[in-house]
């Protein structure tokens, strides 16, 4: 009698513990964006920020904001990581502001070049995160937009 109870209990265990793995999976699938479309744009407003190679100072600004301000009643995604590329972006001008403050202590050049590489780097990151439909939050990132 023993032995069936102790066959039916690991059953139940079995089943439990594969009920957890499901249910698992399928958060993680509830972190991703379904929809293509939101997936798109959010890419875009990452990838606007490369406006700022073209227009300095203001154009890795502009780019994301008018994209994110386009798009943000259309897509929950879209306007969390549109908000997402303009705080980045408004913090790297602020981080290179700092850089070209800081050129008459000869360090300036190279932080100017550092946050002109992690600029690029992360910008490229968060661009293929949120063309897969992931959520993607920038590092070092002062969040003026809530």
């Amino acid at each position: 009698m023993e032995e069936v109870n102790e066959s039916s209990q690991s059953s139940q265990d079995t089943s439990e513990q594969s009920a957890a793995e499901q249910n698992t999976s399928e958060q993680g699938q509830a972190n991703n964006e379904t929809n293509k479309d939101a997936c798109k744009w959010a890419m875009l407003c990452h990838i606007a920020g490369l406006a700022g190679y073209v227009i300095p100072v203001v154009g890795n600004i502009v780019g994301p904001l008018v994209l994110w301000q386009l798009k943000k009643d259309e897509h929950p995604f879209v306007n969390e990581q549109g908000k997402e590329a303009v705080n980045f972006q408004i913090s790297i001008a602020i981080y290179a502001l700092v850089s070209v403050a800081l050129f008459a202590l000869c360090i300036g050049p190279f932080l100017l070049a550092a946050v002109g590489i992690v600029d690029l780097v992360l910008l490229i990151v968060a661009a293929i995160k949120a063309g897969d439909g992931q959520h993607y939050r920038y590092p070092l990132t002062i969040r003026f937009i809530k």
